[in-house]
């Protein structure tokens, strides 16, 4: 109720109608489905015709997928990779630890696996960072874990968002091709316990 997504929009048509960006070359992030789906009909009720072609309004997650979607190579990625969805995750989280885990095991390492991610730590961080018994179990799956999605060329939800923030935090060129391509990025939203997002 504060008034930014309004406040993006009008910017969004400002710098569509006066020319001084092409909507193609504008991304505006917020954090639910449901929040883009909206920002994008208040844009479309904003800027008439087919001057909105072209803009991104997503997600961070989805601007994630667009990114790798783009440059999988470069993370080890093969072309059409799957995204695991909670329930994959788990499955493989469950299979990767002792037979007979009980389920509330299951789920604190996939939560500490997921923390560690939306930390943007790797898995050789993780376990550099991990203060007991238990992370330095969530650390060992999480490599466990990585090495599965990598067999079955796939990501997962917080992937979407960890291996863009790694490449463009470690390849200059990348960061300056995506520079090229998104002149403009307007956020109305993100999680505050999600430091990856902070970083992307």
């Amino acid at each position: 109720g504060s008034g930014k997504t309004r406040v993006i929009v009008e910017k969004i048509a400002h710098l569509v109608t006066s020319g001084r960006m092409p909507a193609r070359r504008i991304a505006a992030i917020t954090f639910t489905n449901k929040s883009a789906r909206e920002m994008r009909e208040r844009v479309a009720r904003r800027i008439k015709g087919d001057a909105a072609d072209g803009l991104t309004v997503s997600t961070f997650h989805a601007l994630g997928l667009k990114l790798l979607q783009v440059e999988h190579a470069k993370l080890g990625l093969r072309r059409g990779f799957s995204i695991f969805d909670a329930d994959d995750s788990n499955a493989q989280i469950k299979d990767l630890l002792a037979p007979g885990s009980k389920p509330e095991a299951i789920d604190a390492i996939r939560n500490l696996v997921s923390r560690a991610k939306n930390a943007g730590l790797s898995p050789e961080q993780a376990m550099a960072a991990a203060r007991n018994a238990r992370e330095h179990e969530a650390a060992s799956v999480y490599a466990r874990y990585q090495q599965r999605l990598s067999t079955f060329n796939a990501v997962d939800f917080d992937d979407l968002i960890r291996l863009p923030v790694q490449l463009l935090e470690s390849d200059e060129d990348c960061v300056a091709a995506w520079r090229e391509r998104i002149g403009y990025l307007l956020v109305d939203e993100c999680q505050d316990t999600n430091d990856a997002q902070y970083r992307m």
